[in-house]
């Protein structure tokens, strides 16, 4: 009776794992996506097309990223003066819009390697007298909001004393506009940004060579604590930039190689 007892009980247990184990065959995968957060109004890195699609540099980066990475990329527009509240709160995985590496950053973001040079510049309309910082003193000066240019003009003292007006925008399409308008002397943005509004406006602006502050780079943000995903989109990039993908995609938008 035991040794019946036994070999029914034997029988129950491994129905039980051959149940449990079709349980787990036909479960679906679950769907792997990152949220990449980002200010769509930043050409040539990432902003809206004439048909309000998001694209742009960093943009085809990520795409081909996640690609690989066998990831669906969603790309969020979010206000970046908001932006590491926005990744610390988890409504987005990652920055991913030309974002300067800094050591103030670093401190609640963990970044990928550099993969671009940065540089902030003066703008101004063609024909200004202004043609070096010391010329700004007594004029109006235009910047972006929380973005590097800001904090440039910021940390020089001198130079911010001496302007007779400091505007913060939100975003650096309203402050160009102000500054063709006659409403600023001059804007101090990124270097790539600046030349791309540029090109689209030919001889409307120059750009005043001497950079502001020191040469900075740009780099992918991620949450302190996503050590894995950081680790893994390096990777990515790594071999994108060895296999001449990241050249391909700098050349289509910037007309030669400039990926570090």
């Amino acid at each position: 009776m035991k040794k019946i007892m036994a070999l029914i009980l034997l029988v129950l247990m491994a129905g039980l794992v051959l149940a449990g184990c079709g349980a787990t065959e036909t479960k679906a995968p679950a769907k792997k996506k990152i949220v990449i957060g980002l200010d769509d109004s930043f050409p040539p890195m990432g902003f809206r097309d004439e048909k309000n699609n998001i694209v742009g540099f960093d943009i085809d980066m990520a795409k081909e990223a996640a690609k690989r990475l066998g990831m669906d990329v969603e790309f969020k527009a979010i206000d970046w003066s908001s932006k590491e509240a926005e990744l610390n709160g988890k409504r987005i995985d990652a920055l991913w819009n030309g974002m300067n590496i800094t050591e103030e950053r670093k401190k609640n973001v963990l970044f990928s390697e550099p993969y671009m040079e940065s540089k902030q510049l003066i703008f101004v309309l063609a024909g200004s007298p202004i043609k070096s910082a010391a010329d700004l003193a007594g004029k109006a000066v235009g910047v972006q909001q929380a973005s590097i240019g800001e904090e440039v003009v910021l940390k020089d003292a001198t130079l911010k004393n001496s302007l007779k007006e400091f505007k913060q925008y939100p975003d650096f399409i309203a402050a160009f506009m102000d500054l063709k308008t006659g409403r600023l002397d001059a804007v101090v943005t990124d270097e790539i940004l600046g030349r791309y509004y540029m090109s689209k406006e030919a001889g409307k602006y120059i750009a005043i060579e001497q950079p502001l502050g020191e040469v900075g780079t740009y780099g992918v943000g991620f949450r302190k604590e996503d050590t894995e995903l950081r680790n893994k989109v390096q990777a990515v990039l790594d071999e994108m930039k060895k296999d001449g993908t990241s050249a391909k995609i700098s050349t289509q938008w910037f007309g030669t190689d400039i990926v570090k």
